[in-house]
Parts: C-alpha cells; sequence; structure tokens
C-alpha cells in the first residue's frame, strides 16, 4: 500500500514501458524465495498508485488489501501529504495509527516506514522537521502495536544524490534495492548490513556552474509540472490503477527455483 515510493518510481521495468519494478517488488521476490525454502505458497498484490495520498492509502487501498486477508502488509503513506504546507501531523499519525489498529486484529504483521532524512537535500531541506516528527510518531506507532519498521530516516546512504533519480524526489534502481534488503533486515531476516548501508564511493567535485545548471534544470524539469499539477488539482497518478491489484505468484509452482528470474539486488 502506498504511493510512488512502493509503486517503485524511478526503477524501471526493462519489459514494460512505464511500468516500475521498485523496492517492494524486489523484496517481494525475497520473501518468495523464502517462502520457497521452507516449502509454503506466497502471493503478492501492490496497491500502491504514484501521486496518492494517505486518505487513499488508509482508505480503498486498505480495504482492498483486507480482502485479501493478508500475512503481511507494508503501508508507507503520508509523503504526499507532508509536502502541503498545512499538513497536519498529528492528523496523519491518527489515521496511519487506526489503519495499523484495524490490520493487527486480523493478525497481519505490518511494515511501515520513516520518511528521509533530508539534512543535506537542498530545498527540501526545508521538510526535514516535518520529517523527524513523522518518523518520531512512526515509531511510536510501531512500538505501540508490535509493527516492523523501515528506517529510512536512518539509512545515511540515502543522503547521497546519486540515490535519487533525475526529479529529486524518486529512488534510482541502486536507491530502491538497497531498500528492499533495508526492508527484508527490517523484517528479521539476515542480511549483511554493508550491502545496503555502505556509502557509495566520493563524487566528482562539481563547480558552483554546473550546480546552478542543474538546479534551473530541475525547476524547468520536474518542480514546475508539479506546481501547475497542484495549482489545478491533478496528480500523477490520475486515471492509473495498480500494478498488481491481486494477488499473484510470482513464480511458476512447477518451475525450479535456479531457473527463476528475479531482480538483481
Amino acid at each position: 500500500m502506498g504511493d510512488s515510493f512502493t509503486e517503485g518510481m524511478s526503477d524501471p521495468d526493462p519489459e514494460r514501458d512505464d511500468v516500475f519494478v521498485g523496492w517492494a517488488d524486489r523484496l517481494a521476490h525475497r520473501l518468495d524465495a523464502v517462502a520457497e525454502a521452507e516449502h509454503l505458497p506466497f502471493g503478492y498484490a501492490n496497491l500502491a498508485v504514484r501521486g496518492r495520498t494517505l486518505g487513499d492509502v488508509v482508505g480503498p487501498q486498505l480495504d482492498a488489501a483486507l480482502t485479501m486477508q493478508p500475512d503481511l502488509v507494508s503501508m508507507v503513506g503520508g509523503g504526499n501529504d507532508l509536502l502541503r504546507p498545512s499538513v497536519d501531523l498529528d492528523g496523519l499519525a491518527s489515521r496511519i495509527e487506526e489503519a495499523v489498529v484495524r490490520l493487527r486484529a486480523t493478525g497481519a504483521d505490518v511494515l511501515l516506514a520513516t520518511p528521509t532524512d533530508t539534512r543535506e537535500a537542498g530545498l527540501f531541506r526545508a521538510l526535514r522537521g516535518r520529517h523527524a516528527v513523522h518518523s518520531a510518531n512512526i515509531f511510536t506507532i510501531a512500538q505501540r502495536h508490535g509493527c516492523h519498521v523501515l528506517n529510512l530516516w536512518g539509512m545515511t546512504a540515502l543522503r547521497d544524490w546519486r540515490m535519487w533519480s533525475e526529479d529529486r524526489i524518486h529512488l534510482t534502481t541502486e536507491g530502491h534495492q538497497r531498500v528492499a534488503l533495508a526492508a527484508l533486515a527490517a523484517l528479521g531476516h539476515d542480511v549483511e548490513v554493508s550491502q545496503w548501508a555502505t556509502p557509495l564511493p566520493p563524487a566528482d567535485r562539481t563547480t558552483r556552474a554546473e550546480q546552478l545548471r542543474g538546479h534551473a534544470e530541475w525547476v524547468r524539469t520536474h518542480a514546475a509540472p508539479w506546481v501547475e499539477r497542484r495549482v489545478r488539482g491533478t496528480s500523477s497518478g490520475d486515471h492509473r490503477d495498480p500494478k498488481r491489484p491481486t494477488l499473484q505468484h510470482l513464480r511458476d509452482p512447477h518451475e525450479e527455483p535456479e531457473h527463476q528470474q528475479l531482480p538483481e539486488l
């Protein structure tokens, strides 16, 4: 459940246009392998759609998820709400907690995620206070109700701009790969920390002029269209459906494990 982060932007699917893989799909493939080793069935749905606010996530998406009688639900929402000037952080936390209570009442495990630390994120640094409060709320909710937490705030490797796509909002394939492994670790599986936490090698220095040109290109290509959509009251996810609206098997149950085609992590 979620928005563009869980849909997987900007981690393109090499076989389908305008479809993305993303951390959740990559995590699902890893969990599928765990289930296969234990001779257990495994199904996966991804209800996330770009542009969705928390109201969509804890509304229609939650209702749809509950009908599937899930064992595990990742619920990562509120990122688009945090971008809005009038966001009610306490209200967001209350709605997330209400959704968690509904999920936990069914016996399902829940994976929540904090926002990232925007300390070194240029214009997005202004969001750091909101992200910090929301992170504290997420950990509090998780503690109360026994949820797992994907701690993006603590992933210092994500402070590197090379982990982010040109729009500076969505992760690259490398970023999604690392988040998938961090999520697997958050769920209690044995994952080598260095695989997802080690920072990239130092980047080449850029001149002030190069930085200014990059900022100008970003404003023209990504920031301006985003503002225009907000003014019009539209979303990048309007008229889009989830890429995996129902539980699906990720592998042919008759296929040998060594022949499965899994995304690299």
